[in-house]
């Protein structure tokens, strides 16, 4: 009996860590400018998959902003930045949050979009949904160019296209915490399952 309770503990815990995995997608429509992006959980982060068609060939500065207001994508706000950093490079240390590089356009006008980040998220603190992404005009120069210009927006110029970030998937309820929360409530009566059943084992 409680080497069932243990096995049934050790399923909760399982369960409760990964839960199922989240989505989320930016359809990119601007005059000149479409993709669709998406966001997909997986281990070490964020999946970022998708293809920006009809840009010049060139880098562009690719961040999250913290506003989902697209009536312009002026009115996306700033990088999303909740610890109040300089700004960086995808790979840096020391980044905003929404910081994602630079999109790479090809000589037929095409960006593709497949990497891992592992900053943000689909929960918690660097929740990104219901944010903006946003592809500038120019190339983001990291945070390496050595001005203020640099440290705050990587010099990546005016804003060409954005969208807002919106659930893919599960349609179901978002809970602001994720399934671990419920599993601690059914890991806490499992315990004392197991403490009651050792005790009456032993007396």
């Amino acid at each position: 009996m409680i080497l069932n309770l243990i096995l049934l503990l050790l399923v909760s815990i399982t369960s409760g860590v990964h839960g199922d995995a989240r989505s989320a997608i930016a359809n990119v429509r601007s005059v000149n400018i479409t993709g669709d992006i998406i966001f997909t959980e997986v281990d070490g982060g964020l999946q970022v998959s998708g293809i920006i068609t009809h840009l010049e060939p060139g880098k562009y500065g690719f961040h999250v902003h913290e506003l989902g207001n697209i009536a312009t994508c002026i009115d996306t706000g700033a990088h999303y930045n909740p610890d109040d950093t300089n700004h960086g490079g995808r790979n840096h240390t020391v980044r905003h949050v929404g910081d994602l590089g630079n999109i790479v356009v090809n000589d037929t006008g095409i960006a593709v979009l497949d990497f891992v980040d592992s900053v943000i998220a689909l929960r918690g603190r660097n929740n990104i949904l219901g944010r903006a992404v946003v592809i500038h005009e120019e190339e983001d120069d990291l945070g390496l160019g050595g001005d203020e210009g640099s440290l705050s927006t990587g010099n990546a110029g005016g804003r060409a296209a954005c969208a807002t970030i919106g659930i893919l998937s599960p349609a179901g309820p978002w809970n602001a915490a994720t399934t671990v929360i419920p599993s601690l409530t059914v890991l806490f009566l499992l315990v004392l399952l197991c403490i009651t059943q050792i005790f009456q084992t032993i007396y």
